[in-house]
């Protein structure tokens, strides 16, 4: 009998173990930091590049396109310029770890500062974690509840 190798690696339920706990990790990390708005340590755990997916929307100020570390870490700043802090309300109802990718799952709200209006509803955050840093941060949230509380 002979076996053709496919060119496809399978990693140890070991190594896919400690893979998935060092994602958890960072991302547990992530949460925290953006808890405490420490726009520091967000810096750090993004990747110097990041793929970055957030429906643009031009009405909404916080929202826009972003690709570096830093980018990634301001948008937290922005977020919180440009709404109500003491408003703020995110809860996480599902975190999701395969390997290097995280899914996190809740429901958000807010004030827009400048409107006084609200938004919420559902979210999904994908992210991936490489090297220890956060290389993609894709964001599925309410956009349309988040637009009509940022028109005036």
């Amino acid at each position: 009998m002979s076996v053709k190798s496919s060119g496809t690696t399978w990693s140890s339920p070991t190594t896919a173990s400690s893979v998935a706990e060092a994602t958890r990790a960072v991302v547990q990390e992530f949460l925290a930091a953006r808890v405490a708005g420490d726009t520091g340590r967000l810096v750090a755990l993004f990747a110097d590049q990041v793929d970055w997916q957030l429906a643009e929307n031009p009405v909404v100020p916080w929202i826009r396109p972003r690709f570096t570390a830093a980018e990634c870490a301001g948008q937290f700043a922005d977020l919180m310029e440009h709404t109500v802090p003491e408003d703020a309300s995110a809860s996480v109802d599902t975190f999701l770890v395969d390997g290097a990718d995280a899914v996190l799952m809740g429901y958000l709200s807010g004030t827009v500062r400048a409107t006084g209006k609200s938004f919420e509803g559902p979210f999904a955050l994908h992210l991936t974690v490489e090297d220890g840093r956060i290389t993609r941060h894709h964001l599925y949230e309410n956009s349309l509840s988040i637009a009509e509380a940022c028109a005036p």
